[in-house]
């Protein structure tokens, strides 16, 4: 195993890492190297597969009323708008 570090980090991505690994009760640094790994295994420009995580964090109860249209809008993007020629 080796160590990185990586200086000049936007506060925003930060505090982002922070609260990813907040929700999947990991501690920053495991949330890190799993986003890390998950990147480089999906390659430059392939869309990433989605973890076992946010699998099961679309079955959970919502915490406010669901919009099926805004979901149904979200997922039509996420299949036809991507980088692919068409």
């Amino acid at each position: 195993m080796s160590t990185v570090t990586v200086r000049n980090l936007d506060e925003s991505v930060k505090q982002a890492l922070r609260e990813r690994a907040a929700g999947r009760g990991v501690s920053m640094e495991q949330e890190i190297r799993d986003a890390l790994a998950r990147d480089v295994r999906n390659g430059p420009g392939r869309r990433p597969k989605a973890s076992l995580e946010e699998i099961m964090r679309l079955s959970r109860k919502p915490d406010r009323p669901f919009d099926f249209e805004q979901a149904q809008d979200e997922v039509w993007d996420y299949l036809y708008k991507s980088d692919k020629p068409r």
